[in-house]
């Protein structure tokens, strides 16, 4: 009877711990994973044997599948930009939500300084400059660094 008992609980622990959903990020990869919570644009997880928090950027993940009870959340949408009119879909992220994006391209230039407007419409005018440039050379992310002299650094990230 024992045995039994001890048979019984292995199994059962063994399904306690297995890894319990599926990230399918938008780049094709899965990743089973012990899903732990999704909160401020971030999706945090555990991998199996670990209780390590690892968090991914809710950009970069399409869906979240339970595989206990196949149910599917939609986590994001994939930005697909093809030419230099979809700068609408370009999006301006800050720097630490970028986790588990590919950064694809640098590029620097001068910030926009219109005589009579406010900073933050030159900023306005720089960020579109800036999405124009991306959606252009087909990246969905940018990420904008001023720098104080008037000049910014973009990182471009993809899928």
């Amino acid at each position: 009877m024992k045995v039994l008992y001890f048979t019984l609980s292995l199994l059962f622990a063994n399904i306690a711990i297995s890894q319990t959903h599926q990230i399918t990020k938008h780049n094709g990869e899965e990743l089973d994973v012990n899903f732990i919570k999704s909160e401020n644009d971030f999706i945090y997880y555990a991998l199996n044997g670990s209780s390590e928090e690892i968090k991914i950027s809710k950009y970069a993940v399409s869906q979240i599948t339970n595989k206990q009870t196949n149910q599917t959340q939609k986590i994001t949408d994939k930005i697909v930009v093809d030419s230099k009119s979809d700068y609408k879909l370009v999006q301006v992220l800050p720097k630490e939500k970028t986790i588990g994006l590919k950064e694809a391209a640098n590029f620097s230039g001068v910030s926009t300084k219109t005589k009579g407007e406010p900073p933050i419409a030159n900023d306005n005018q720089t960020a579109m400059r800036i999405k124009t440039q991306s959606a252009l050379n087909g990246y969905p992310f940018v990420s904008i660094i001023k720098k104080a002299n008037g000049q910014y650094q973009a990182v471009a990230y993809v899928y």
